[in-house]
């Protein structure tokens, strides 16, 4: 039996990105909101209970991690969808622990977003990897570690991985490392 997914909050900082899910979604029979901020999304959610929510992991200067909870806190059956360009095992886990109800990253279609809201059972015939983590992989997800550790300040992290906070800076803008 799926669960209603209407009315659904998008929490995206990347306007483009953000107009084209709703209207996607939108052409699937959903009302959907969308909020730029964790305080914006708070706002909407204040003011409107919405049965389930799409979050971006990084906004804007904050990551959406702190708002799960937040938003549960709201309402208890709210289905959550952390949708992330930076995927990483650490914020995945995380993001389950404070209550997400799974975990994609981006590129995703809107009927992976749907399936992934409406899916709250694991996967218990899924293969376990062939290949062990390649040594950038493993890299980034230290880092993503680390950097989550520090809430996201990228300066506190650098001096934890002894590393220069430009070099962390020039990691962190590239695309996840593949597994």
């Amino acid at each position: 039996m799926s669960q209603p997914l209407s009315p659904l909050l998008i929490v995206e900082d990347d306007e483009i990105f953000a107009r084209v899910l709703e209207k996607s979604l939108a052409a699937q029979g959903l009302e959907v909101r969308s909020a730029a901020s964790v305080a914006d999304a708070l706002s909407l959610a204040q003011g409107m209970t919405f049965a389930a929510a799409v979050l971006d992991l990084k906004l804007a200067g904050e990551t959406s991690l702190a708002l799960i909870p937040q938003l549960k806190a709201l309402n208890s059956s709210m289905r959550i969808l952390m949708l992330t360009g930076y995927a990483s095992i650490q914020t995945a886990v995380e993001a389950i622990k404070l209550g997400a109800t799974n975990y994609l990253p981006k590129p995703a279609t809107v009927a992976e977003i749907l399936a992934a809201l409406q899916n709250e059972a694991g996967n218990a015939d899924l293969a376990a990897a062939e290949q062990p983590l390649s040594v950038d992989r493993l890299e980034w997800e230290h880092i993503q570690r680390v950097l989550a550790e520090h809430d996201g300040n990228i300066s506190a992290t650098a001096r934890a991985l002894n590393m220069h906070r430009r070099t962390l800076q020039r990691k962190l803008g590239k695309k996840p490392v593949r597994h």
